[in-house]
């Protein structure tokens, strides 16, 4: 096991429900240094764990581990932290309870104040469902986080997007196997169409029509859909894959009792030197989104990402997709 486990106990999630026996696994890279104030928070996205974060670490990178301490905390549901898969009952499956991003971020910085003593954040960033809870930890703690980086992510989630995630839910559910969540093999079927529907999303239409697939190894668009998209998800349990849904469709940084539902006040909260990195073709968490979220922010500097990748551009698949994002940071934490 190369991740840590942080136990946080009785926890009374913001739905009201108590989760028995919580916890977070987490993953750094570095050393905290004396002051404590050289700290990175990089969290998790959709379907993934800390092993999918780690394409944007490296001594030549923005975050270095020899300079920086980088924090990967996993997000909840996603198979690692508490999740369906490994809550026992009466709460496991399909019974695991609602978790918010603010659940994610407050019980993130449990982590970091109770386990390492932290005050201060040098930078917070992620990808996609990442960046969200990015957002969430510059606008709940904003003398805390003294940098933002969110790419190709929301402060929270706006309608279009949610009919992505009404879409791949619906392509799970249906099949049989699924059965209300209560399953006994993996519904196998759903995951494969959950991820040919999502292939039509994750990457532009300028991506499919120049066939940038093939720089993946992919000969073929058939054998793109299959072997990247649906096998990605196969491996995942479906209940995991729909707590994260959840979660992700109610992301909104505004929505608890700091900022009552004031998304404008919950952005202009954010102290922190801020630059917003959409995709410019991104279909979901779009540029027009970002750009409307960054100019109710302080000290935010729109810089979109200039490419046919789509969303996964910030994925680290594309080697001038990953060398903009990690040249940003490094002008935004100076190591440039």
């Amino acid at each position: 096991m190369d991740y840590h486990i942080f136990h946080l106990g009785e926890v009374r999630l913001q739905s009201g429900v108590t989760l028995p026996h919580a916890y977070i696994a987490y993953k750094t890279y570095g050393t905290l240094n004396a002051a404590k104030d050289n700290v990175i928070i990089f969290p998790t996205s959709f379907g993934d764990q800390h092993y999918q974060n780690e394409w944007l670490i490296g001594e030549d990178k923005a975050l270095n581990p020899n300079q920086y301490f980088i924090i990967i905390p996993n997000m909840l549901g996603n198979g690692l932290s508490s999740s369906p898969s490994n809550t026992a009952s009466p709460y496991d499956q399909a019974n695991f309870p609602h978790v918010t991003i603010y659940d994610n971020v407050t019980l993130q910085h449990r982590l970091i104040t109770e386990r390492f003593g932290i005050k201060k954040i040098a930078l917070a960033t992620g990808w996609s469902m990442g960046a969200i809870q990015a957002f969430h930890w510059a606008a709940s703690y904003p003398d805390m986080v003294e940098r933002l980086a969110p790419f190709a992510g929301t402060a929270k989630t706006w309608p279009h997007n949610i009919v992505l995630i009404e879409g791949i839910r619906a392509a799970l559910q249906a099949d049989v196997a699924w059965n209300n969540g209560q399953y006994t093999a993996s519904p196998e079927a759903g995951l494969r169409t959950l991820g040919c529907v999502y292939a039509s999303w994750g990457f532009s239409q300028p991506f499919y029509r120049e066939a940038c697939y093939k720089a993946l190894g992919y000969a073929t668009l058939s054998e793109f859909i299959s072997g990247f998209w649906e096998e990605s998800f196969v491996p995942s349990d479906a209940n995991d894959l729909l707590a994260m849904m959840w979660t992700w469709q109610h992301a909104d940084i505004s929505q608890n009792d700091r900022y009552n539902g004031d998304f404008e006040a919950a952005l202009r909260s954010i102290q922190a030197r801020t630059v917003v990195m959409p995709v410019r073709t991104d279909l979901y968490f779009t540029p027009e989104d970002s750009e409307y979220e960054t100019k109710h922010i302080p000290n935010a500097t729109f810089k979109p990402i200039e490419s046919i990748w789509g969303h996964l551009a910030g994925f680290g698949l594309n080697p001038v997709d990953t060398a903009f994002i990690d040249n940003t940071l490094k002008e935004l934490l100076g190591t440039k």
